[in-house]
């Protein structure tokens, strides 16, 4: 298993390793061991941030911080980071416990995005800085490229098209909460009164919200 995660780490983050358990921790969940990932991922979490952000200061000099806080969100939410993750094969890696296993964690946007925050993190303490950005730059290149203009949140949007026509603000309701502890799923409903509502699901109640908020804006057709 260290010889793959090696090979992981030299193919996928372009980093020869010197200290190899930083990684594999950096791929270890709590259901295996009370040492996991997650201080890694608080770490990475932030390296992430500062990347993404000086990233989006240098290549639009010009936007505004309102702006460049739309651009700045969308690229570090946990299904950006999810879906790069995968992307790489992150979730065949991951070291999960019997029950993790059988709930099906390493399908998670939460799990999946976490081990990538936190193999930044690894590579971050074992290689500097240097190492880090060039792989954030690399995985998540394609995101920065198609962001065409500052996207505007969901939630935002729907609430300011609610203000637009002097409605009451959007009420998010937790329909239901199902899944384990470390895969959890949310079932949550937004209506504007006079509007409509929408349900949508996600692996966090943010998640949710947010899908919610999108669904009801596609269906209103904005």
């Amino acid at each position: 298993m260290t010889g793959d995660i090696r090979s992981f780490i030299r193919d996928k983050l372009g980093h020869d390793p010197k200290d190899i358990a930083l990684f594999e921790l950096a791929l270890t969940h709590s259901s295996v061991s009370a040492q996991s990932y997650e201080r890694l991922e608080f770490l990475g979490d932030r390296v992430l941030g500062l990347v993404i952000a000086t990233a989006l200061y240098r290549r639009y000099p010009n936007e505004p911080e309102g702006n460049l806080s739309k651009r700045y969100n969308s690229l570090v939410d946990r299904v950006t980071c999810a879906e790069n993750g995968r992307e790489i094969g992150i979730p065949a890696l991951i070291r999960l416990g019997r029950q993790a296993r059988e709930d099906h964690a390493s399908e998670s946007d939460n799990v999946v995005g976490d081990v990538v925050e936190a193999l930044i993190g690894a590579l971050f303490l074992d290689g500097g800085i240097e190492s880090a950005e060039r792989f954030i730059l690399k995985l998540w290149g394609p995101d920065l490229e198609t962001q065409q203009r500052a996207p505007q949140h969901p939630k935002s949007a729907l609430q300011e098209l609610a203000a637009a026509r002097d409605l009451k603000a959007p009420v998010y309701e937790v329909v239901s909460r199902t899944g384990a502890h470390h895969a959890p799923q949310f079932t949550v409903r937004v209506s504007v009164p006079k509007l409509g509502d929408a349900t949508a699901e996600g692996t966090s109640k943010q998640e949710a919200e947010t899908a919610a908020a999108k669904a009801l804006l596609e269906k209103l057709g904005n």
